[in-house]
């Protein structure tokens, strides 16, 4: 029997939770649902048709990483060894959860492992996915697959995303849970860089799937200074700057802002001066929150759970 526990957050999910749960192994793996107080009937369908299903009802949002935390310190209580996180619009194929658990097992170097990432219509890497893998370490991973070379066990990333985590209690352990820095977006990033700097591993395994269903959800580049440029620029601030494998140049990016406000200044360039001077202002609010940051997770511990 696994000790594995699989961790769903839902927030407004009855869109793709059946999918979800219906491919998982109540029999073998402890399943929690961490609901984000949704406002449709996600908690009373899980009731309804999964009653094997744990669910841990919130009544605030609480993001991705802090309700994904409340899941792993209920996972580890109940003597979890590995958890999955697993995305509401993800959905296990056949039996990759049990591979995965096998390999972190005997390879507890792995702090995460991931399957690859395919469409809805399953007939194709997802695209971010696809993205992630070109920084993968030997740079075989394409050409093996095309090639019709041997493929690796495991192949080396220095990111992947969260939808499906299978994450050990050792690397819990040591690299603690998500950091309350980031309510959506930016915390797998941050999680990602503090596992490399405690040591641990991120792997992708070829034999194995999973599918994101999320192909009509689309993003657009922000315009310079309007309110969701702003929003980008808090999270690529916090990913950046709260990097514990590098120095936080925090300082620097300050100073290069304050004489980018002089020169469009002297330019008579002042509303843009006002926005560049918005931005410091964002800037400077985060830094004691990033240092804090960085002080804390630079030590191993069960932070955050």
């Amino acid at each position: 029997m696994l000790k594995t526990a699989i961790i769903i957050v839902t927030y407004n999910g009855l869109k793709w939770i059946d999918n979800c749960l219906r491919n998982l192994d109540f029999d073998k793996f402890n399943v929690i649902v961490v609901d984000n107080a949704s406002k449709d009937d996600t908690v009373s369908f899980i009731v309804a048709h999964y009653p094997d299903v744990t669910v841990l009802k919130q009544t605030d949002n609480l993001g991705f990483g802090q309700a994904n935390n409340k899941g792993i310190r209920y996972a580890l209580d109940l003597g979890a060894e590995h958890v999955l996180l697993l995305n509401q619009d993800a959905y296990l194929m056949d039996n990759v959860l049990v591979k995965l658990c096998v390999f972190q097992k005997q390879n507890p170097q792995y702090g995460i492992l991931s399957p690859i990432h395919i469409t809805a219509d399953r007939n194709k890497l997802d695209s971010n996915f696809l993205h992630y893998m070109l920084r993968e370490e030997t740079g075989m991973f394409y050409s093996d697959f095309v090639l019709g070379n041997p493929l690796a066990l495991v192949y080396d990333v220095p990111f992947v995303n969260a939808a499906a985590w299978l994450v050990s209690k050792a690397c819990l352990e040591t690299v603690g849970g998500f950091d309350p820095l980031f309510f959506h977006y930016g915390e797998d990033d941050n999680y990602c860089q503090r596992i490399s700097y405690h040591g641990f591993k991120i792997g992708v395994l070829p034999d194995t799937y999973v599918v994101h269903d999320r192909e009509d959800r689309k993003q657009n580049k922000a315009p310079m200074f309007s309110p969701d440029y702003f929003k980008h620029a808090r999270r690529k601030y916090q990913v950046v700057f709260g990097n514990i494998n590098i120095d936080n140049p925090i300082d620097l990016k300050i100073k290069k802002l304050k004489k980018s406000i002089v020169k469009l200044k002297l330019q008579l360039k002042f509303d843009r001066a006002a926005s560049v001077k918005k931005e410091l202002t964002l800037l400077s609010d985060l830094k004691p929150e990033i240092e804090k940051s960085r002080i804390l997770n630079i030590k191993p511990g069960l932070h955050y759970l």
